[in-house]
């Protein structure tokens, strides 16, 4: 693992005794001790500290001095309406291809005076040369290097965190803020990516161990890796990037279409005028021939990725695929996220999964496949 990067708490994942792996270019820890089953269940009932700091922190300061302009610029590139975002809050978006594929999914916040974008770990250098190729002469781009960034995330995660720095007990969802804390700025937003109610924070390098320290040792906050990670944002019902969309899927294909405004929509003021846009008005106006869909298996069987989904017992040709699929530890039962032809996207429609040359059935379900527990 020569090549690859570390973030600046590696050696405090191999002192917690991580199993290190290669994601997105970087060594980062798929397990501690305690393992992934108890890793999951330990955020869904009381806290879980993840390390994100692979993925990729933006900031886009108007040349104008008008943030209007930053958000104006930002908009031709992705099809939500970020001129209505308010500052203080952040809101989900994604990049968009000439084809009306996605090129990434990521969160936007208004900082006052500036955006705060936060892009994915495997797509972070495309879309930094994205967003300089697009935004440079309106918006000056500057790619945080200095700064690690950490997930706090379950029901504990308010208190261990507001033990730090206070003010953060009164966030809502989606809400974002500097607070000063004995760590320096915390550059703070009251999300995450496991269902849970949690934090994301942003620390500065030479102040991110002993942060990370300080939270886990608080009652109740435990380390957890990738591999929960994925567990508990599949039984979230929420994509991963590369796998559950890509540049070949449309927002409207994979299900994000609730992230595009009326806005930005036909008939409103501020219709298309991004990126594959007259793809994804056309979907949203006329539907799409396949759909993302939540998939439950009817066995104990999980069934995974590259899975191929079959309208009946005895079709020849499947009519989709499944993109994520693991065991649910808090739905004590496997589940799956992949596209199906739309005629079979309705909740409660029987499938068949290809597995090991046996077609099982499956049931299209909704996702979340268990309830999110955002403060709202």
């Amino acid at each position: 693992m020569s090549d690859l990067k570390r973030t600046g708490l590696y050696d405090l994942h191999v002192e917690l005794g991580a199993k290190m792996v290669p994601f997105a270019g970087y060594e980062m820890p798929v397990q501690y001790p305690m393992g992934v089953m108890k890793e999951h269940v330990h955020t869904r009932t009381q806290a879980g500290l993840f390390d994100v700091s692979h993925m990729g922190q933006v900031i886009l300061r108007p040349k104008s001095g008008v943030l209007a302009d930053a958000a104006l610029a930002l908009e031709a590139l992705v099809p939500v309406s970020l001129l209505a975002l308010k500052e203080g809050r952040q809101r989900y978006g994604m990049f968009t291809n000439e084809a009306g594929g996605i090129m990434d999914d990521l969160m936007v916040a208004n900082r006052g005076d500036h955006l705060f974008v936060v892009v994915n770990a495997a797509c972070k250098d495309a879309d930094i040369a994205h967003m300089r190729a697009h935004l440079a002469d309106s918006c000056e781009i500057e790619v945080i290097g200095d700064r690690a960034l950490l997930a706090l995330q379950g029901p504990l995660a308010e208190a261990a965190l507001a033990a730090i720095a206070p003010m953060v007990a009164d966030m809502k969802f989606m809400d974002v803020a500097v607070v000063a804390s004995g760590y320096g700025d915390l550059w703070v937003s009251r999300s995450g990516y496991t269902g849970e109610d949690g934090y994301e924070v942003s620390v500065a390098n030479d102040q991110a161990v002993a942060f990370a320290k300080a939270l886990l040792a608080t009652d109740g906050v435990a380390p957890i890796g990738l591999g929960a990670r994925d567990s508990l944002r599949l039984e979230a019902g929420l994509c991963l990037y590369g796998n559950d969309i890509d540049e070949t899927t449309s927002p409207v294909e994979g299900a994000i279409e609730w992230a595009i405004q009326k806005v930005r929509r036909t008939g409103g003021e501020r219709a298309g005028g991004f990126a594959g846009a007259d793809r994804i008005l056309n979907e949203l106006e006329n539907g799409t021939a396949r759909r993302r869909v939540g998939i439950l298996p009817d066995g104990r069987a999980p069934m995974r990725s590259g899975v191929e989904l079959f309208a009946s017992e005895d079709a020849d040709t499947p009519m989709g695929v499944v993109t994520s699929g693991a065991f649910g530890p808090t739905i004590e039962r496997p589940m799956s996220m992949g596209y199906v032809g739309a005629k079979f996207a309705s909740t409660g429609t029987t499938i068949y999964a290809e597995v090991r040359g046996r077609r099982l059935p499956a049931t299209v379900a909704d996702m979340p496949f268990r309830p999110s527990t955002y403060k709202r």
